[in-house]
C-alpha cells in the first residue's frame, strides 16, 4: 500500500492543476446541487419491529387521511389570578382564538375545549389542539405566523397564553462557538507549523471536504429523507478527520524535507507513509459509522453513512489534494525544525538542540511504566463512576428551557392536569380478527382503567370499518418516568391476555411508547454493534501493525475513553455539574442514542490516534530500533502532531456546544470529552506504559497468521528502495521554479 500511495502523492504533485481543478469541480457541482435542491424537512422517524411502530402504521391504514405524522400544536390559556376560563371575557378570547387558528391553509382540525371539555379542575386552565397536514418542519413560516399572531392576540385580552408541540420546530443553530472552534485550529495549526501557509493547507482542505459533503446531503436531504442533524452530524466529524488527516501528512512531509529529499519525494514518501495511517484511520471511523446500520433505525442508518462519507471524502482529499496543494507552496513550507520569520526564527542556534517534549514523556513513562498505567486507569475509572447513574430517555417539551413557550406550555398542561398529560398513550385495538370488536374494545377500555397509574381513559374513537378502535390513556406520572414505562409494559401485559380470549391485538403507541420502544431498541442493539465494529476494527489493526496484543490494547483502552466519556455526560447533563458553563438550562435523562453514538464515532476518533502514533513507533521497531527505543523514537516524531490534532479535534467539537438543539450540544460536549481523554490519557500515557511492559511480546504474531496476513506495508518498507534517489538537475530546476510560486 506505501508504495501505491507513494506514487498518487508524488502523481497529484506533478499533475497538482488537474487534481485541484478536479476537486474544485466536485466542489461547485455539489454547490449547485445543494442550492437547487428542494427544501428538506424533518427526517422522518420510524422504529422498524416495534410495537409502537406497527400500531402507528396499523393507524395510517385504517384512518386515511387522518395525517398521523402532521405537525400538532396545543395553544394553552391560563384565566388571570382569582377568575376562571369560563368567564365571558375569558371565553370568548379563546373561541375568537379557535376560530382565527382554523382559518390557516395547513390546518386539518382545531379543537374548542369548552366543546372537548378540555379545562382543568379548577377551571382556570384549558387548551385547544391543532393538527397540521404537513411535519413541523416542512410547515410555511405563513402558518407559524398565524399560530404565534392568534396566541398573542388571546395575550392582549389578559390571559397567559403558550403554544406547545412540534408545529414552533425550528432547524437547530450551532452558535458563534462553531467558528470559535475553527480560530482555535488555526492557531494550533500556526503553532505546530510556524507558517501560515502550511497552517493554511489543513484548514483548506477539511473545509473544501465539508463543503462537498455537507452540499450533497443538503442536495439529496429531500429525495433521501435526511433531516437537519444529519448535515451538522457530518460537518461535525468532517471537520474533524478533515484537519487531522491533513495536519499528519502535512507534518510527514516536513519532516521529509528535513532528511534532505526533493519536494516531490517528499511529498510521495509522505502519502506513502503518514498517508497510509490516514487511509486506516479512515477506514475505522467509516466502519464504526456504517456500523450504526445493525440497529435497525433509519435515522440513525442515514446519519451514521452521511456521516462515514464525509469522512471517506477527508481521506481522498487528503491523499490527493494536500500534495496537490504542496506543490503550489514550493518553498514556502519549511522542512521541520526549521523556523519561519513569524515565529522568530532565522537565529543561529548555539546549543544542541534538547529532546523535544515527546521524548522526554516517553523516556519518563518507559522509566515509570506501573506508576503511569495505574494512574491513568484509576483516573478514568473515577470519571467514569456517573456512568453506573445512567438514565436514558429522548428530550420532549418539558427538557427544553424555561424562556421558551414550549416549556411554559408543557408546565401549563401538568399543573392543570397532572404530569402525564403531556405524554398520553394511545392504544390501538385491532379488532378485525374478532367475532364481537366492540365488546373486544369495550373489554380493553375496562381492563386498562384498572390498571395501577392510570388517570383517565378517553372513549373509544373507530374507524369507518368498525373493526379498529384508538384509546387514549393519561398516566399519573411524567413521560420520561419509569412509572409511565412500567404502564406502558402492563397495557401490553394485558393486551396479551386479551387476545387470547377475544382474538383483538392491543397494541401501545404514541410519542411516549416510541421513546420507550426506541430506547430498547438502541439497549438491545448495543452488544452486537460494539461486538461487529470492534470486532472488524481489531482485525484491521491486526493487519496494520502484524500484532495481536497491540490491537488488544487499542480496544481495551477505547472502552476506558468511553466509560469515563459517558461518565462526563452524565455529571453534566444528568447531574447538572457545571450545567451553567456548557449552557445547559435543563438537566434530565440522556438521550437514549447517546450511548451507542458515542461508541460508534468515539471508537473511529480513538482508533486514529492509535494509527498514527503505534505506527510511528512500529516503523522504528521494523527497521531495527528496541522496543523501548521504539517507543522513544514513536513519540519524538508524532507527540507533537498528536497533541495538535487532539486539540484541534477537541476545539471542533466543542464549538458545537452552542448549538440550540440538544442533541447536537450533548454530542458536542460528549465528543471533545472522549477525545481529552482517549489522546491524552490512553495514547499518550496509557499506551506507551502498555508497550513498555510487554517490550518484544508487543509485536508478537503466530508465524501461521502471519503468512496468512497481507503485507499492507503501513511502515513504509517497500520505500526503502527509493532512498538512494537524489535530486537531478531537472528536479533542481523545478524545486527552483516552485520556489517562485
Amino acid at each position: 500500500m506505501a508504495t501505491f500511495l507513494y506514487k498518487i502523492g508524488r502523481f497529484a504533485f506533478r499533475r497538482r492543476h488537474f487534481v485541484a481543478l478536479i476537486w474544485v469541480a466536485l466542489l461547485t457541482l455539489a454547490g449547485v446541487g445543494a442550492a437547487s435542491a428542494p427544501t428538506a424537512g424533518s427526517s422522518s422517524f420510524s422504529i422498524p419491529g416495534t410495537e409502537a411502530q406497527k400500531a402507528f402504521d396499523l393507524l395510517e391504514s385504517r384512518y386515511p387521511g387522518m395525517s398521523a405524522d402532521g405537525a400538532t400544536a396545543r395553544v394553552v390559556f391560563r384565566a388571570p389570578s382569582g377568575e376562571k376560563m369560563s368567564a365571558a371575557a375569558n371565553k370568548a378570547a379563546v373561541k375568537k382564538t379557535v376560530k382565527a387558528l382554523g382559518d390557516g391553509s395547513e390546518v386539518t382540525s382545531v379543537t374548542d375545549p369548552f366543546k372537548t371539555h378540555s379545562l382543568s379542575k379548577d377551571g382556570a386552565i384549558a387548551y385547544t389542539q391543532v393538527r397540521y397536514d404537513v411535519s413541523g418542519m416542512e410547515l410555511k413560516d405563513a402558518s407559524k405566523d398565524a399560530l404565534n399572531e392568534a396566541a398573542q392576540e388571546a395575550r392582549d385580552t389578559g390571559l397567559t397564553v403558550e403554544v406547545g408541540g412540534d408545529a414552533l420546530q425550528a432547524a437547530p443553530e450551532t452558535g458563534s462557538t462553531e467558528v470559535i472552534g475553527i480560530a482555535v485550529a488555526a492557531v494550533v495549526l500556526v503553532i505546530t507549523f510556524g507558517s501560515l501557509i502550511a497552517a493554511g493547507l489543513p484548514l483548506l482542505t477539511a473545509l473544501i471536504g465539508v463543503g462537498i459533503g455537507v452540499s450533497t446531503i443538503t442536495a439529496l436531504a429531500k429525495a433521501l429523507d435526511l433531516g437537519s442533524t444529519t448535515s451538522t452530524l457530518a460537518m461535525m466529524i468532517g471537520l474533524a478527520v478533515g484537519i487531522d488527516y491533513a495536519l499528519f501528512i502535512v507534518s510527514r512531509y516536513r519532516a521529509e524535507l528535513a532528511e534532505g529529499r526533493e519536494r516531490e519525494e517528499a511529498a510521495g514518501r509522505a502519502v506513502g507513509t503518514a498517508g497510509s495511517a490516514v487511509v486506516f484511520a479512515g477506514l475505522t471511523v467509516v466502519i464504526a459509522l456504517v456500523g450504526l446500520a445493525v440497529v435497525n433505525i433509519p435515522m440513525l442508518t442515514k446519519m451514521g453513512v452521511a456521516a462515514a462519507g464525509t469522512v471517506a471524502i477527508a481521506v481522498l482529499i487528503a491523499l490527493t489534494m494536500i500534495p496537490a496543494l504542496l506543490g503550489y507552496t514550493g518553498r514556502m513550507v519549511q522542512p521541520a525544525g526549521k523556523k519561519s520569520k513569524l515565529l522568530g526564527g532565522g537565529r543561529a542556534a548555539k546549543k544542541p538542540a534538547r529532546p523535544n517534549m515527546g521524548t522526554r514523556w516517553a523516556s519518563f513513562v518507559v522509566r515509570r511504566p506501573v506508576a503511569v498505567l495505574l494512574l491513568g486507569v484509576v483516573g478514568l475509572g473515577a470519571a467514569a463512576v456517573p456512568a453506573t447513574s445512567l438514565e436514558l430517555g429522548l428530550p420532549d417539551d418539558g427538557s427544553q428551557p424555561t424562556s421558551t413557550t414550549q416549556r411554559r406550555a408543557y408546565d401549563l398542561l401538568s399543573d392543570g392536569f397532572g404530569p402525564g398529560f403531556n405524554g398520553p398513550l394511545m392504544v390501538v385495538v385491532d379488532a378485525k380478527s374478532s367475532t364481537h370488536p366492540k365488546a373486544a374494545v369495550t373489554k380493553v377500555t375496562d381492563t386498562v382503567k384498572d390498571l395501577k397509574g392510570v388517570v383517565s381513559v378517553t372513549p373509544a374513537t373507530y374507524n369507518k370499518a368498525g373493526d379498529t378502535a384508538m384509546i387514549t390513556v393519561v398516566p399519573d406520572s411524567k413521560p420520561s418516568s419509569v412509572k409511565t414505562e412500567d404502564l406502558v409494559h402492563a397495557i401490553r401485559d394485558a393486551g396479551g391476555e386479551i387476545k387470547a380470549g377475544t382474538d383483538a391485538e392491543v397494541l401501545v403507541t404514541g410519542t411516549t411508547a416510541m421513546n420507550i420502544d426506541f430506547s430498547q431498541k438502541l439497549n438491545d442493539a448495543l452488544v452486537p454493534y460494539l461486538a461487529l465494529v470492534v470486532g472488524l476494527a481489531f482485525l484491521l489493526l491486526i493487519v496494520v501493525f502484524r500484532s495481536v496484543l497491540v490491537p488488544l490494547k487499542a480496544a481495551l483502552g477505547f472502552l476506558l475513553s468511553v466509560m469515563a466519556a459517558l461518565g462526563a455526560v452524565v455529571a453534566v447533563f444528568q447531574w447538572g455539574w457545571l450545567a451553567g458553563l456548557m449552557g445547559v438550562e435543563e438537566t434530565g435523562p440522556i438521550m437514549s442514542m447517546m450511548p451507542i453514538f458515542m461508541v460508534g464515532v468515539v471508537f473511529g476518533l480513538a482508533m486514529d490516534y492509535e494509527v498514527f502514533l503505534v505506527t510511528r513507533m512500529r516503523e522504528a521497531y521494523v527497521h531495527g530500533e528496541k522496543p523501548a527505543q521504539a517507543i522513544v523514537t514513536g513519540f519524538k516524531h508524532g507527540a507533537r502532531v498528536v497533541t495538535a490534532a487532539a486539540v484541534i479535534m477537541i476545539a471542533v467539537f466543542s464549538g458545537f456546544i452552542g448549538s440550540s438543539e440538544s442533541m447536537i450540544k450533548m454530542i458536542g460536549f460528549g465528543l471533545a470529552i472522549a477525545v481529552f481523554f482517549d489522546a491524552f490519557v490512553v495514547r499518550m500515557a496509557i499506551v506507551p506504559a502498555v508497550l513498555a511492559l510487554l517490550g518484544k511480546r508487543a509485536w508478537w504474531l503466530p508465524k501461521w497468521l502471519d503468512r496468512a496476513l497481507p503485507n499492507v506495508d503501513v511502515e513504509g518498507e517497500g520505500l526503502r528502495a527509493h532512498d538512494t534517489d537524489r535530486p537531478k538537475d531537472g528536479d533542481a530546476d523545478e524545486d527552483r521554479k516552485l520556489a517562485r510560486v
